[in-house]
């Protein structure tokens, strides 16, 4: 009775069926496109993060906590860096094998031709599918975690705008641009979340932090030429430039600005908290460094000075000690 209620739950609704041609191949092709129903599937794949994000935690991080015995600050951080860099590996590797076998690595006109990119095949579906659901999952995260009361406003902005750009660049039928700049954000910040991992395990790791920060800038710039390249001379140049709800086409001069608006603002919103945190570790660098100087300082001081009153302790005991050649020569005279 429950079977027809599940598939809604559990597979990819909205598929079409392509049949064979010649040219192509002897093989039906099934794509699929967005609507309604997707919620379903997607409130059931956030259940299933639930879950997995559990197991992590449970069979995975909290051993390693005990083992480390970190402090309540390093202990939450941990636990977060642990679960993205799970996701961000994961994530990456599955959209690199998706932009092979669709050749939009080769091609980088695909990412504006033949838009609107309603038709899209399984793998790509159900990549977006699993990324909001992931997304929606980090909301009751807040809770299970026992976030802090001042970080939860961070984080509720962290995971807005993941979901704000997933959700537009799938509902714009922009999965194409979505996906590579997903993939290019994703590697950049597997590797900040890992390099901390690493740091926490031993705080003379810096080096993982150097090649993110350079990747970083890399990966911003990166991602402003190809929305420039997409919004600002692929689509502005297409045939077809009329909102039409009904085949998807949303290449419009308003849309195009607000979307290229919105990337923008994003990239500058990360550039800057970037630039706080490299100045924030600087001066932290700076002010540990005459620190450790008057230590050290202070150290060799007491160290001298005890080899001074050694030597003056003993210069008296032989000066005046009963036991020294001249005092014998005193009594027997």
């Amino acid at each position: 009775i429950t079977a027809k209620a599940a598939v809604i739950f559990v597979t990819l609704q909205y598929n079409v069926t392509i049949p064979a041609t010649e040219e192509q191949s002897a093989e039906t092709i099934s794509l699929y496109h967005y609507g309604i129903k997707d919620l379903a599937t997607i409130f059931f794949y956030m259940l299933v993060a639930i879950i997995i994000h559990a197991v992590i935690q449970e069979y995975v991080l909290d051993k390693i906590n005990r083992k480390m015995h970190f402090s309540k600050t390093k202990h939450s951080k941990f636990n977060e860096s642990g679960q993205l860099s799970a996701f961000y590996l994961f994530s990456c590797v599955w959209g690199t094998s998706i932009l092979v076998s669709e050749n939009y690595i080769s091609d980088p006109t695909s990412l504006w031709r033949d838009y609107p990119h309603t038709l899209i095949p399984f793998q790509m579906k159900f990549f977006y599918i699993l990324q909001l659901a992931y997304w929606f999952h980090a909301f009751p995260e807040l809770y299970f975690q026992k976030t802090k009361k001042e970080d939860i406003f961070r984080q509720i902005v962290y995971i807005g705008l993941y979901l704000f750009h997933i959700a537009g660049a799938y509902l714009l039928n922009l999965t194409h641009l979505g996906l590579v700049l997903l993939v290019l954000h994703y590697f950049v910040e597997f590797l900040f979340h890992i390099s901390r991992l690493f740091y926490f395990s031993d705080e003379r790791y810096q080096k993982g932090f150097s090649v993110w920060a350079v990747l970083f800038v890399l990966g911003r710039l990166l991602t402003l030429i190809l929305s420039v390249l997409t919004f600002g001379f692929g689509l502005a140049r297409a045939e077809d430039q009329q909102l039409n709800f009904s085949t998807g086409n949303f290449n419009i001069l308003a849309v195009r600005i607000s979307v290229l608006a919105s990337i923008c603002m994003a990239q500058a919103f990360m550039m800057w908290k970037f630039i706080n945190f490299q100045l924030r570790r600087w001066r932290e660098h700076s002010s540990s460094q005459p620190q450790s100087v008057k230590k050290k300082f202070v150290t060799t001081k007491g160290k001298t000075s005890r080899k001074e009153r050694e030597n003056g302790i003993n210069g008296t005991v032989t000066s005046n000690g009963a036991d020294s050649p001249r005092s014998r020569k005193d009594k027997s005279s």
